[in-house]
Protein backbone atom coordinates (compact mmCIF):
# COMPACT_ATOMS: atom_id res chain seq x y z
CA UNK A 1 0.00 0.00 0.00
CA UNK A 2 0.92 3.72 -0.93
CA UNK A 3 4.44 2.25 -2.21
CA UNK A 4 6.13 1.46 -6.06
CA UNK A 5 7.89 -1.49 -7.51
CA UNK A 6 10.06 -1.91 -10.52
CA UNK A 7 9.41 -4.35 -12.88
CA UNK A 8 10.95 -4.74 -16.55
CA UNK A 9 9.43 -5.59 -19.84
CA UNK A 10 9.25 -8.89 -21.47
CA UNK A 11 10.18 -7.16 -24.68
CA UNK A 12 13.76 -6.60 -25.73
CA UNK A 13 13.61 -2.84 -27.42
CA UNK A 14 16.02 -1.95 -30.14
CA UNK A 15 14.92 1.85 -30.77
CA UNK A 16 16.04 3.56 -33.98
CA UNK A 17 17.24 7.06 -34.49
CA UNK A 18 14.24 7.64 -36.09
CA UNK A 19 11.40 6.56 -33.33
CA UNK A 20 10.70 8.08 -29.91
CA UNK A 21 8.61 5.60 -27.75
CA UNK A 22 6.35 6.36 -24.39
CA UNK A 23 5.20 4.31 -22.04
CA UNK A 24 1.88 4.76 -20.81
CA UNK A 25 -0.25 2.49 -18.48
CA UNK A 26 -3.42 0.78 -19.50
CA UNK A 27 -6.50 1.71 -17.80
CA UNK A 28 -7.95 -1.80 -16.65
CA UNK A 29 -4.98 -1.41 -13.64
CA UNK A 30 -4.96 2.77 -13.11
CA UNK A 31 -8.94 1.65 -11.91
CA UNK A 32 -7.50 -0.60 -8.96
CA UNK A 33 -4.78 2.43 -8.13
CA UNK A 34 -2.05 0.79 -10.00
CA UNK A 35 -0.49 3.76 -11.53
CA UNK A 36 2.76 3.11 -14.36
CA UNK A 37 5.07 6.19 -14.18
CA UNK A 38 4.87 7.76 -18.32
CA UNK A 39 8.59 7.07 -19.60
CA UNK A 40 9.89 7.87 -22.60
CA UNK A 41 12.10 4.92 -25.09
CA UNK A 42 14.72 7.55 -26.87
CA UNK A 43 15.96 7.11 -29.78
CA UNK A 44 18.77 4.88 -30.20
CA UNK A 45 17.68 3.12 -26.47
CA UNK A 46 18.47 -0.69 -26.62
CA UNK A 47 17.35 -2.92 -23.69
CA UNK A 48 14.39 -3.77 -21.67
CA UNK A 49 12.57 -1.07 -20.12
CA UNK A 50 12.38 -0.47 -16.56
CA UNK A 51 9.25 0.40 -15.46
CA UNK A 52 7.66 1.91 -12.00
CA UNK A 53 4.11 0.67 -10.92
CA UNK A 54 3.11 2.89 -7.87
CA UNK A 55 -0.02 1.02 -5.95
CA UNK A 56 -1.83 4.51 -4.67
CA UNK A 57 -3.88 2.58 -2.55
CA UNK A 58 -3.89 1.93 1.19
CA UNK A 59 -4.73 -1.08 0.13
CA UNK A 60 -2.75 -4.15 -0.65
CA UNK A 61 -2.37 -5.00 -4.97
CA UNK A 62 -1.21 -8.08 -6.82
CA UNK A 63 0.78 -7.51 -10.22
CA UNK A 64 0.87 -10.35 -11.97
CA UNK A 65 3.67 -10.95 -14.68
CA UNK A 66 2.97 -11.35 -18.27
CA UNK A 67 -0.79 -9.26 -17.82
CA UNK A 68 0.54 -6.53 -19.99
CA UNK A 69 0.17 -3.42 -17.47
CA UNK A 70 1.34 -0.75 -19.94
CA UNK A 71 1.69 0.09 -23.18
CA UNK A 72 3.68 1.78 -25.87
CA UNK A 73 3.11 4.34 -28.34
CA UNK A 74 5.71 4.85 -30.55
CA UNK A 75 6.36 7.95 -32.56
CA UNK A 76 8.52 8.44 -35.65
CA UNK A 77 10.06 11.89 -36.77
CA UNK A 78 13.22 13.01 -38.01
CA UNK A 79 16.55 11.30 -37.57
CA UNK A 80 17.92 12.32 -33.90
CA UNK A 81 21.48 14.23 -34.29
CA UNK A 82 22.69 12.54 -30.73
CA UNK A 83 21.05 9.33 -29.90
CA UNK A 84 20.43 8.12 -26.29
CA UNK A 85 23.13 5.21 -27.46
CA UNK A 86 25.29 8.22 -28.67
CA UNK A 87 25.53 9.65 -24.98
CA UNK A 88 26.29 6.41 -23.82
CA UNK A 89 23.12 6.53 -21.42
CA UNK A 90 23.33 4.82 -18.24
CA UNK A 91 20.51 2.04 -18.91
CA UNK A 92 22.01 1.02 -22.39
CA UNK A 93 21.56 -2.50 -22.60
CA UNK A 94 20.30 -3.56 -19.33
CA UNK A 95 18.22 -7.26 -19.50
CA UNK A 96 17.48 -6.63 -15.49
CA UNK A 97 16.21 -4.10 -13.57
CA UNK A 98 18.91 -1.32 -13.01
CA UNK A 99 18.51 0.63 -10.05
CA UNK A 100 18.67 4.75 -9.93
Amino acid sequence: PNSYLLGRTVEYFRMPRDVLAVCLGKSTYARAGAIVNVTPIEPGFEGHVVIEISNSTNLPMKIYADEGISQFLFLRGNPCLVSYADRGGKYQGQTGITLP
